[in-house]
């Protein structure tokens, strides 16, 4: 197999330890609302389909690119191949998409897409991330499916 990137740079990443609870966070009676941590650290050990490494180590999961907002019950990725022309990005969006929707309540509106300006073919990629039907018809197809939950098995025990 031909690598896309075959000499990917790797970032250094945090040694996360277990998160924190803050004292509102075991309060019973307050509700209890995601973040972007929370969500970042449902992605953030997806694995790059491409290389053994994390979405983390190579820059493509930032949590200063993920938005929550709660009384919209809306989440946004916004993440970043790892060169312009990527051909794994629809992948990669999809691997992230199906983490989350495996992840959040169903009442959340999920939005993945590619950063402005850091794929060639950004709009034809977001326009499929974000299209029902399509991703559907992906995870129909058993071979993509595969590939999919191959990179989430890292993120899952994480």
């Amino acid at each position: 197999m031909t690598l896309i990137n075959a000499n990917p740079t790797v970032y250094e990443t945090p040694t996360a330890g277990p998160r924190v609870a803050r004292d509102h966070e075991l309060d019973e009676d307050v509700a209890d609302e995601f973040d972007a941590q929370e969500i970042f650290d449902l992605i953030r050990n997806i694995n790059d389909p491409e290389h053994p490494l994390t979405l983390e180590q190579l820059n493509v999961a930032q949590i200063d690119h993920i938005s929550v907002d709660t009384p919209r019950q809306h989440v946004a990725v916004r993440f970043t191949p790892t060169i312009p022309h990527c051909s794994m990005a629809t992948l990669i969006g999809l691997c992230i998409r199906v983490r989350l929707l495996r992840a959040l309540p169903a009442r959340f509106k999920v939005d993945v897409l590619v950063r402005e300006g850091t794929h060639q073919s950004e709009k034809a990629v977001n326009k499929q991330l974000n299209d029902k039907e399509r991703v559907a018809a992906a995870l129909e197809n058993n071979n993509l499916l595969e590939v999919v939950n191959q990179c989430l098995a890292t993120a899952m025990v994480a």
